[in-house]
């Protein structure tokens, strides 16, 4: 299941539920100002970073700024319950499936979130009509079988 961490303002976050919406791929959304972080939940999105705590902190938020904090000087268990006391300072949207991460939307990077079928028909698609197939058609066609194998399944 693919977790997105958001906030209610935030117009990238609106972009990548739209994405998500419009491509019929199911999330589960957290608000962070509208649930409490959990430890695991900061842990997971580490696990899945390359630089750390830097790839999923801003520390140009307001707050980072007015307690003149340095994320070198503090350790991670401090930095983990700092998240959690103060979830603003979390860079999003935040996506996370698995080993797969993004942080910000970016519509290229977000296509890594496309399940495997609709992978497969993109390529079937780009190999029958050459390098420039029809990203759309394939999108119908995927649409297509979800709808009839939910049908099937009622």
């Amino acid at each position: 299941m693919i977790h997105i961490y958001t906030t209610p303002s935030c117009s990238s976050c609106r972009k990548a539920k739209k994405w998500f919406e419009e491509h019929h791929i199911e999330y589960k959304e957290k608000n962070i100002f509208n649930i409490q972080l959990s430890r695991e939940d900061i842990l997971m999105m580490l696990k899945n970073t390359e630089n750390g705590f830097e790839d999923i902190i801003s520390t140009r938020s307001k707050i980072f700024q007015d307690m003149d904090l340095d994320i070198e000087d503090m350790s991670m268990n401090d930095l983990v319950e700092f998240i959690i006391e103060n979830p603003s300072v979390l860079r999003r949207p935040i996506i996370i499936e698995n080993n797969k991460m993004q942080v910000g939307y970016n519509e290229d990077e977000i296509r890594t979130f496309i399940p495997k079928r609709l992978r497969e028909i993109i390529m079937y698609t780009n190999t029958q009509e050459g390098e420039e197939g029809d990203y759309h058609r394939a999108l119908e066609q995927y649409f297509e079988e979800q709808s009839t194998s939910k049908n099937s399944s009622h």
